[in-house]
């Protein structure tokens, strides 16, 4: 089994089942927040790149879509809503199966696969868009990562990645205040070590020819409890890639 960029410590952490993985008040809430925001940027990458409309339903059925570190699928289950052909793939065989048991649920169809990008990428199979959401901060071998979600990447595809940047900010404000006095997430599901600018992110990008081609916040305003999207890549940032 090749999985380089496999941190066992990480990927306990997300060891949970379907009860877990979906309860909207549960300790993924964030995620579940974030969740329409996700999705209206990847539809808007999507369709602009693409130039397709999101009611052009036999263009979106045509598109193969993979989610890397798809988790218990929730990202997953909303894109597929779109109407692409959409696998979703995670090395955590509890998160998986609560993926599989939501899209059994809502009748979804979600190709689910237990496996690490490193296996997914000797199938030799690719994908039109690959997403990957809130995982390049608990791989290890970061820019091994990337390669290989690289070469996932049908010629003339696009990518979606978000991360965490790195700075004084983003360790205040994703580690302090969100794991320590807010209690958002538990205490350790962030190692600061593993945030990535996103100048760094270009850099481990340039060996595949690929591109930022721009960055999006994901900021948060305390004051009415609303995350929205942003200019301000200080913290949370996506990156749209071809």
């Amino acid at each position: 089994m090749k999985n380089s960029s496999l941190d066992q410590t990480e990927l306990s952490k997300f060891a949970k089942d379907y009860q877990q993985w979906w309860d909207l008040d549960g300790e993924f809430r964030t995620l579940h927040q974030i969740n329409p925001l996700r999705k209206q940027y990847i539809t808007a990458k999507i369709t602009q790149h693409f130039k397709i409309k999101t009611t052009d339903s036999k263009a979106l059925a045509k598109l193969e879509v993979v989610d890397v570190g798809c988790g218990g699928g929730i990202l997953t289950s909303e894109i597929a809503k779109l109407g692409v052909r959409i696998t979703g793939i995670d090395a955590n065989i509890k998160a998986i199966n609560a993926a599989k048991e939501h899209a059994i649920k809502h009748r979804l169809p979600i190709n689910y696969q237990l496996s690490t990008v490193e296996e997914h990428c000797q199938n030799k199979q690719q994908y039109d868009v690959v997403i990957c959401l809130e995982l390049i901060e608990h791989v290890a071998n970061t820019a091994e990562f990337i390669t290989n979600l690289a070469k996932l990447i049908k010629p003339g595809g696009m990518m979606i990645l978000s991360t965490l940047n790195k700075n004084l900010k983003s360790y205040v404000q994703a580690i302090f205040i969100a794991e320590y006095v807010l209690g958002w997430l538990d205490k350790g599901t962030h190692d600061y070590s593993k945030f990535v600018k996103p100048s760094k992110l270009q850099a481990m990008l340039e060996p595949t020819n690929l591109q930022i081609k721009e960055l999006q916040g994901l900021s948060y305003k305390i004051t009415n409890k609303e995350w929205y999207l942003s200019d301000n890549v200080d913290v949370n940032y996506l990156a749209f890639i071809a």
